[in-house]
């Protein structure tokens, strides 16, 4: 299996006590870096070209992002919840990055699935806009890769973080051949994910209520999102992997621990087995409790080695 980050990712700093940290992605790694992931082939991410993401966001915005690179030890605030230093705009090309290759390596079966630790985070990033710590929308670019560069019909992106992925539901509103299928704590940031919004009827959300606990996100998993995915029949399967939902996580108010991320991605796994050879591609969103989040990490990702 193929892990992919890249120091750069380490780089970009949202300014002192903001929850997205670099102390995030170094949380991550060092889980990673127990015996049982030694076989892991770790690689660095590229950073994503301009074509790859216009497949995504008009040029204006790449523009803007690209062009915002403040002076080292300054910072520009871009909203009140996300900003960019010197090394954001790079960062943010390599999270990207790391999507691209990540498709372009399962796509190409040398390996059934990749894990991409990086940051920032994607799914919040409108089509025009940043948002919510994220600048570029990295799950849509990589499905959006998968149709232009593999011929890949029908791709969904399966999102269990506990904040609603409206980027991605931007990205995808009226796309049939492109599925989001996400799990989230509703009411919560960013406010949208109502079970109306359906899109093309290809945006399947299913909100859950504050204290929502594992036994219960297990079961809207397996009774109503997972027979959806698999009837959509994708043939690639992208992850937005956040960790947020963890009971011990500060921005939110579910209840999930370690092994229910353990074992909805072993059945993320099992469907991608019948549906599409096996591949995943899963990215790293959210998660800012240090603790859970590398501890939920190495479950995810043992899942993903595994199952």
């Amino acid at each position: 299996m193929l892990l992919l980050t890249h120091p750069a990712c380490l780089r970009h700093d949202n300014g002192p006590g903001h929850p997205e940290c670099p102390d995030r992605l170094r949380a991550v790694m060092r889980a990673l870096e127990a015996q049982e992931f030694s076989a892991l082939v770790r690689a660095q991410a590229p950073e994503a070209t301009r074509e790859q993401l216009l497949r995504v966001h008009p040029a204006a915005h790449v523009d803007r992002i690209l062009g915002t690179r403040p002076a080292e030890g300054q910072r520009v605030h871009l909203d009140a919840d996300t900003s960019m230093n010197a090394h954001s705009a790079e960062a943010a090309l390599r999270a990207a990055g790391a999507g691209v290759e990540a498709v372009d390596s399962v796509m190409r079966g040398e390996f059934p699935r990749a894990f991409c630790a990086v940051r920032p985070p994607g799914h919040h990033a409108e089509l025009a806009s940043p948002m919510g710590f994220c600048l570029f929308a990295n799950a849509a670019i990589a499905a959006r890769h998968a149709q232009a560069a593999h011929g890949v019909e029908r791709v969904a992106v399966l999102d269990f973080d506990v904040h609603h992925g409206n980027g991605t539901q931007a990205a995808f509103w009226d796309e049939p051949s492109l599925m989001l299928a996400s799990s989230h704590q509703m009411p919560l940031y960013p406010g949208t994910g109502a079970a109306s919004e359906t899109g093309a009827g290809n945006i399947l959300n299913l909100p859950l209520e504050p204290g929502t606990d594992g036994p219960a996100f297990r079961r809207v998993w397996e009774r109503e999102i997972l027979p959806a995915v698999e009837a959509f029949a994708p043939g690639l399967i992208v992850v937005s992997a956040g960790f947020d939902a963890h009971k011990a996580d500060p921005l939110a108010m579910l209840r999930l621990v370690e092994d229910d991320f353990a074992w909805l991605t072993e059945a993320i796994c099992a469907l991608a087995n019948r549906a599409c050879g096996g591949r995943v591609v899963s990215m790293l969103e959210g998660g800012y409790d240090l603790h859970a989040l590398g501890r939920s990490t190495a479950a995810h990702v043992r899942a993903l080695m595994h199952a």
